[in-house]
């Protein structure tokens, strides 16, 4: 069992952040999305990694090395991005016959890894969403065989979306179909997706069952980052000691990151705030703060802050009666 972790996008939607830092490593929960992928996928046995890189893959390799050096860890550069399917053929010569299971690099999941893992039969991960347009979407019959998939269809005939977890066991069939969709041009958005060979393996015979995922969490924009941010911090529930921190007020769930240096201020609550990061006189929550910044009297909600960055807010001196109500903006 190998999985193939493909992380070669450049996550627009993240932008700005993602023009310095893969958005699989932005941090998240005290953690980054690819630890969590990884962690998820080693604790139900996996050992053997490939990673489809292309866009700022250097950091990836650097990371998995720092962080993860106990895996067995592969790379495969797609510098030219032509869809998941595209990526997933380059990695052949690594893969053969051998089963994999597939999660894309911004996919956060709870469900049975092991169960999946352990499968006899090929799976797809899915989950109800209200508008499936937006996503690879499975036809599912009562017994929970996948009959038909289609990616980001304008009339869905289900609302069950695909979460981008593939456990295929026919992997030489999987190959066989991408490379017959590459050679007639089959693209779905102008992209050679992984749902159309997988499309192609179902017409074949091979039998794929659904499993549903219990929570899906959205790391590919601002706003879902945040959400699945709060939602991870409750989950992990990391522990701070506030006294460590010069006249400072914790509100829990945050993470805080090692050699981070805080004093009279307010964190959370749902505040992430990566390693060795200076805040005095400041107010955060509902945010996520890379490593190395710098914060001074400054208010935060709802932000993302990245790596190395300096902010600095005005220092107010007030002198306010009663029964007054003030917005500094």
């Amino acid at each position: 069992m190998k999985a193939i972790i493909p992380v070669a996008g450049a996550g627009t939607k993240l932008r700005p952040h993602s023009y310095t830092q893969p958005k699989a490593l932005i941090p998240l929960a005290g953690k980054t999305v690819l630890s969590i992928i990884i962690d998820q996928l080693k604790e139900a046995g996996v050992n053997e990694f490939v990673f489809i890189v292309g866009y700022l893959g250097d950091k990836i390799q650097d990371y998995v090395k720092a962080k993860h050096p106990e895996i067995s860890a592969h790379y495969v550069h797609q510098g030219d991005r032509q869809g998941v399917g595209h990526a997933i053929r380059l990695t052949y010569n690594l893969i053969a016959n051998d089963e994999i299971i597939v999660v894309l690099g911004d996919t956060i999941c709870e469900y049975n890894v092991k169960e999946v893992v352990e499968s006899t039969v090929s799976m797809i991960g899915v989950r109800k969403v209200d508008d499936p347009r937006n996503f690879g979407v499975a036809e599912i019959d009562e017994d929970c065989n996948i009959l038909h998939v289609v990616e980001k269809p304008q009339i869905p005939k289900s609302n069950m979306a695909m979460v981008g977890i593939y456990k295929i066991r026919e992997t030489a069939q999987m190959f066989q179909c991408i490379e017959k969709n590459i050679i007639h041009g089959l693209k779905s958005h102008g992209e050679y997706n992984l749902t159309d060979a997988l499309d192609c393996m179902i017409q074949v015979g091979v039998k794929f069952k659904s499993f549903k995922v219990e929570n899906w969490f959205d790391c590919g924009k601002k706003e879902t980052l945040l959400e699945s941010n709060a939602t991870l911090l409750k989950k992990f529930s990391p522990t701070v000691n506030a006294n460590q921190f010069e006249n400072t007020v914790i509100i829990p769930p945050v993470s805080i990151g090692d050699g981070c240096s805080i004093n009279n201020s307010i964190i959370g609550p749902n505040v992430a705030i990566g390693e060795n990061t200076i805040i005095g006189s400041s107010i955060v929550r509902n945010s996520i703060i890379g490593s190395f910044s710098n914060l001074l009297d400054i208010v935060l909600d709802e932000s993302i802050i990245g790596s190395d960055a300096n902010l600095r807010g005005e220092t107010r001196s007030l002198n306010i009666g009663d029964n007054t109500s003030i917005d500094l903006g």
